[in-house]
């Protein structure tokens, strides 16, 4: 009897053909695996039907837990072939209609053991160990598919040992396409900032050394660079200084231990789940009541972004448990991608690092480590990078034949590229508001479409916004492909992302309650308070949150004094203001009185004002009224640093009164929520009380304004998009008001809700728009 099995998925680069290899044998099926490149994988085996039918029983119970089968194909054929042995075939050239590649995965217990334990072995301590289940990914592949010569890997020839084990398939690093060992792999030099190699024969025993000395050091990794140093007062302050790190900007710590984190951290079980998973994100965790570290991790918050080691150059750091954790920040400087050439590494970092710590593997693709918290026990992402890129988000409709490309926003920027029904989203891009950024977005869009093999693209989706460099890229794209342009309405892509995540259909429509700071919207105001009816092609604002103006535009997000001035000056008088600031306030402008008189002077006269119903703006206004944060150092920090000030008051101690004002569209009058917020501060109410209550009864009434819509319009579901999304008290309220009506809650687990996912839905609006 003999079948042919066609298995589609993820099946190349996770160890797929040497497990089929084993099975078969163990059996006595005779036939062959042949990778199909990006169609998947081709099985044809002969024997008895009873041992075929087992074998397939553990392709599909027992495939490798990194593999990923989205299709079994299976066909019985009475006429046998006369095979004499099972042979894994040469792989076939890629076709481009999918990436089927994995993401970087981290080390794997086998290969772990022989880091640590195989003292006779060529991989004992060798900081690039890796296998066919593990290793780098994505960062090093040039081509598709998933072989030796289309990897970074392809400089380094294997030894006669390595070879032995690279093409005999009983052995588990058979077709591993990026292992190496000691003999022949790349190698690790330690350089001082003047670029001189420093002799050393263990480089990483002399590296944890200088870090005992308060030294700050780059590590080149797998797919960038990473500044570390001990995570103490001294060594953070000096950090921050050297770095031009803003005051306040939390730093994620690497921690040797799941144990270890424990110490420090509180670990739910769904938490432990994604630290250790393959992928090893950093994830946010509640500080513990016996925490010990450096408080200037994460100045003013309560919770630390933590994560493990991935690689077996970070067990080498941790080898003796020197250090509890250490920092393990990003090695760029501002407005400039991380450098991946280990020259310009040292060009770049001379005056931030004391030492460099750099191999000569070359990183094809940069990517940053991602970053997630759990929220009502699902993992939402913050930033999707390494370990999930190049996975693909399904798209909820078919568009079989349409190639087109999104080029995300402006801010923590992500592109996508639509190819066969599937979004392939970028690694983290970053702020595209520099020439290098836009550069880096540009050359991760051309390594998608080369993987693709996309010579025709049909459109390219971009931002309303015609001030962004991502807009101007897009323009010039469609002119030199020939494409269509399309532009789409910042939160209607957030609205279209959480719908796909939960498929729902082209023809339904939900509520969508996108919260964020700011996005371009059709009137040409700052939106980011709104509640949509919303499809997938087109859109309509039911509700917002009450304009308010922003004298100089940006100077109210990075001074929400300003923004709370503006918003009071809703409510009261220019001496009103005046004397409310100068008591209370003054601080909060960086050149105080005169400032002040300038800004209610621009307030009185109502010109040249822009305007925002922006969320963050709200909550960023009570951060300022509380004296909670009085200058944004980095990105959403009032915002953040309010909610962690909030966890300790009492959501219900107030009662908020949020009136409404109802024309077409319903307006959410927040300078009410302000001005009461005030009164309750200036009558000795405690702090906490009120940002937690504020928070409660604003995300109450916003919910309640969903939940009157989705009846009315006889709607099943809402959802919540957009960077309030992050902000937890809010997400759980919001979650439990909808689900006490009957409703379902739709909340992000696959995409980020913040401005990383504005690019996914961009693609699905612009593929659905192509389709009509």
């Amino acid at each position: 009897m003999k079948c042919t099995i066609h298995v589609s998925g993820i099946v190349q680069g996770v160890g797929f053909r040497p497990f089929i290899y084993r099975h078969a044998t163990l059996l006595n099926l005779l036939g062959y695996v042949l990778n199909l490149g990006n169609r998947g994988v081709k099985i044809e085996v002969e024997g008895s039907k009873e041992k075929i039918e087992q074998f397939i029983k553990e392709i599909k119970e027992n495939h490798p837990p990194i593999s990923r089968i989205d299709d079994i194909e299976i066909q019985w054929i009475k006429e046998e072939s006369g095979y004499k042995e099972f042979k894994i075939l040469k792989s076939l050239k890629s076709s481009g209609d999918s990436i089927v590649l994995p993401p970087d995965i981290s080390i794997c217990d086998d290969c772990l053991n022989d880091f640590k334990n195989e003292k006779n072995s060529r991989y004992y301590r060798y900081p690039f160990i890796a296998c066919s289940i593990c290793g780098p990914r994505y960062t090093t592949v040039t081509d598709l598919p998933y072989d030796r010569p289309f990897t970074t890997m392809i400089e380094f020839p294997f030894c006669k040992d390595c070879n032995i084990e690279y093409t005999d398939p009983k052995y588990r690093r058979y077709h591993a396409q990026t292992f190496a060992c000691n003999v022949c792999g790349p190698h690790f030099k330690l350089y001082d900032k003047s670029g001189t190699i420093i002799d050393e024969k263990d480089p990483f025993k002399r590296v944890v050394n200088l870090l005992k000395e308060n030294c700050i050091v780059a590590l080149m990794g797998i797919g960038g660079v990473h500044l570390v140093s001990r995570a103490i007062d001294e060594t953070i302050s000096e950090l921050r200084r050297r770095k031009r790190k803003r005051k306040y900007k939390p730093f994620a710590v690497m921690s040797p231990s799941i144990e270890t984190i424990k110490t420090f951290a509180l670990v739910s079980p769904k938490e432990e789940e994604l630290l250790t998973s393959f992928r090893r994100p950093i994830i946010l965790l509640e500080k513990s009541p016996n925490y010990y570290l450096s408080q200037e991790i994460s100045p003013g918050l309560t919770n630390i972004g933590v994560f493990l080691p991935y690689s077996g150059m970070h067990y080498l750091l941790f080898e003796n448990n020197d250090f509890p954790a250490l920092i393990m920040t990003s090695g760029n400087i501002s407005n400039l991608p991380m450098a991946t050439d280990r020259f310009n590494v040292l060009e770049e970092l001379k005056d931030i690092a004391d030492y460099f710590l750099l191999h000569n593997r070359k990183i094809h693709q940069r990517s940053d480590d991602s970053v997630l918290f759990v929220l009502n026990n699902k993992a939402t992402i913050i930033r999707r990078s390494r370990g999930f890129v190049p996975e693909h988000i399904e798209l909820p409709f078919s568009a079989d034949d349409i190639n087109l490309v999104a080029v995300g926003p402006e801010l923590h920027s992500t592109a996508s590229v639509l190819k066969k029904n599937r979004i392939y989203p970028s690694q983290h891009i970053g702020d595209v508001n520099s020439l290098e950024i836009l550069d880096f977005l540009d050359e991760s869009i051309i390594h998608l479409t080369n993987l693709l093999k996309m010579q025709n693209i049909d459109a390219f989706v971009c931002d309303y916004n015609p001030v962004f460099l991502s807009t101007k890229l897009a323009q010039k794209k469609a002119k030199e492909y020939s494409a269509r342009l399309i532009q789409v309405q910042h939160h209607h892509a957030h609205a279209a992302a959480i719908m796909a995540e939960y498929k729902i259909k082209p023809d339904n429509q939900i509520i969508g309650m996108i919260l964020d700071g700011v996005g371009y919207g059709k009137d040409g105001k700052a939106w980011g308070g709104e509640i949509f009816l919303s499809n997938y092609e087109n859109f309509e604002r039911m509700a917002y949150l009450e304009y308010h103006p922003m004298p100089a535009g940006d100077r109210c997000v990075y001074y929400p004094v300003r923004m709370l001035s503006s918003i009071l000056s809703e409510k009261l008088s220019t001496v009103e203001i005046k004397n409310i600031i100068e008591k209370e306030y003054l601080e909060g402008l960086p050149h105080g009185k005169n400032e002040l008189e300038l800004l209610l002077k621009q307030i009185k006269s109502k010109t040249n004002l822009a305007y925002t119903s922006g969320t963050g703006r709200i909550l960023d206004a009570l951060a300022a009224l509380l004296k909670i944060c009085f200058e944004r150092t980095y990105e959403g920090e009032p915002a953040i640093r309010l909610e962690h000030f909030a966890k300790s008051g009492n959501p219900k101690a107030i009662k908020f009164k949020i009136p409404l004002k109802n024309n077409k569209e319903t307006i959410i009058e927040t300078s009410d929520l302000i001005l009461q917020a005030l009164e309750h501060y200036k009558n000795g109410i405690k702090p906490q009380d009120i940002a937690a209550s504020a928070q409660y009864c604003l995300s109450s009434k916003i919910a309640e304004i969903a939940v009157n819509l989705a009846k009315k319009e006889h709607i099943k579901h809402v959802g919540l998009s957009g960077g309030v999304a992050y902000n937890k008290a809010m997400t759980v309220n919001f979650k439990k008001r909808i689900e006490e009506q009957n409703l379902a809650f739709l909340q992000h687990e696959l995409i980020p809700p913040g401005d990383p996912g504005v690019s996914i839905g961009q693609a699905i609006i612009g593929a659905r728009l192509l389709k009509i």
